[in-house]
């Protein structure tokens, strides 16, 4: 699939998540373009590691007052480029909520014209998506919002530094009832590279580098 939309409610590691997927991508020798869709959230947006993905060589589609102090909700031309062949993969890191699902509106004809995945990424640990009625309520508002339907159910659940190998396999059946609600497959769920202990990650679950991190750290 050319095209992977990664969205989800605020704080549930969506950011994070692209980001792997996108870095993991260019580890394998494929064209890479990362876009930031988040044009209502000044935090944890994936153009503060414009850095990190530019020596992978991802190519990086930010809002055009990202960086800044101006809170001008502003696509730029350039992101319909993901649409024009030879574009390679294409992983957009979609705004929280439906709110920030809006802009993905705009631009379903072109996704659904070029074939795309939604994801729909849930944390059991973060506020106002911990049952899975309050999660399955959630996409059904950003499925409407942005004129997309889901593909599958990613796991994300997690407790940032704090997270363990139990607090990870604890949200497992939580996440298995909201794919039933929702009628989606759960794709995979994550678990940060660190609460492996070197280890390999259980069949079902995907390892992932912690990139997004607190502005104190």
């Amino acid at each position: 699939m050319p095209i992977t939309v990664i969205c989800g409610h605020y704080g549930c590691g969506k950011t994070n998540l692209a980001l792997n997927l996108a870095l993991e991508a260019a580890g394998e020798g494929t064209a890479v373009t990362l876009v930031d869709l988040d044009i209502v959230n000044p935090y944890f947006r994936s153009s503060d590691y414009g850095d990190i993905l530019k020596e992978s060589g991802v190519r990086l589609i930010a809002p055009v007052f990202a960086g800044t102090t101006l809170d001008t909700p502003t696509l730029p031309p350039e992101i319909q480029s993901v649409f024009a062949p030879g574009a390679g993969r294409v992983f957009i890191d979609a705004g929280g909520d439906d709110a920030g699902a809006t802009a993905l509106g705009g631009l379903s004809p072109g996704l659904k014209s070029a074939g795309y995945q939604l994801i729909y990424v849930i944390n059991r640990y973060r506020v106002l998506s911990q049952t899975p009625e309050e999660c399955a309520a959630l996409l059904s508002e950003i499925e409407a919002a942005s004129r997309l339907k889901a593909a599958g159910i990613v796991n994300n659940s997690h407790l940032g530094v704090e997270t363990t190998m139990e607090h990870v396999l604890d949200a497992l059946d939580f996440a298995k009832r909201t794919a039933e609600l929702t009628g989606l497959p759960l794709m995979y769920s994550t678990v940060p590279d660190f609460a492996l202990d070197g280890g390999e990650p259980p069949k079902g679950f995907k390892a992932v580098r912690r990139l997004v991190k607190f502005a104190w750290e």
